[in-house]
């Protein structure tokens, strides 16, 4: 089953209220307050993402932290890169690939489209539509527009969605 960790579908709630408010400084307990999510959670998944440069702080009374860029600017690929690293389906879809029968294998160049297409479409949905602060956006997303997806030619899988 394909699915992201809990810790970066808790990344995308805080980076979502930051969207919600660009112009606001929020605190990292105030994030959890309006989140409904544990301040040391929060705390750590801030670090994180201004590590990766999703986030911005500001320290002092005043200070608390602000989407590093345009929530339009910012893709879903780059959410799951920051905290789960690159998405790859199988060990050949990786960067770093380490599959010993990679040479002989039949099916890893299909997974690997399959991957590339997942990919594609992860750099396409932008920070505001995962907000559902944007509904221009949404409508010409790839999850609207429908996926389809082949596997060498023998197997399709159309994936279509309301908009948001």
């Amino acid at each position: 089953m394909l699915r992201i960790s809990k810790l970066t579908d808790y990344a995308t709630v805080i980076l979502a209220r930051l969207a919600a408010e660009p112009e606001r400084r929020f605190t990292a307990a105030q994030i959890a307050a309006e989140t409904h999510l544990a301040a040391p959670t929060v705390s750590k998944l801030l670090k994180q993402l201004h590590r990766q440069g999703l986030v911005v702080s500001t320290r002092g009374s005043a200070g608390g932290y602000l989407l590093a860029r345009p929530a339009t600017e910012i893709s879903a690929a780059q959410i799951l890169d920051a905290l789960d690293g690159p998405v790859a389906l199988t060990e050949c879809s990786s960067a770093a690939s380490h599959c010993g029968i990679e040479r002989t294998c039949r099916v890893g160049h299909s997974w690997q489209r399959v991957n590339i297409a997942i990919r594609r479409s992860l750099q396409e949905i932008t920070l505001l539509e995962l907000a559902g602060l944007s509904t221009a956006a949404s409508r010409n997303s790839a999850l609207d527009r429908g996926i389809t997806v082949v596997l060498g030619g023998i197997a399709a899988r159309h994936l279509k969605r309301e908009p948001l």
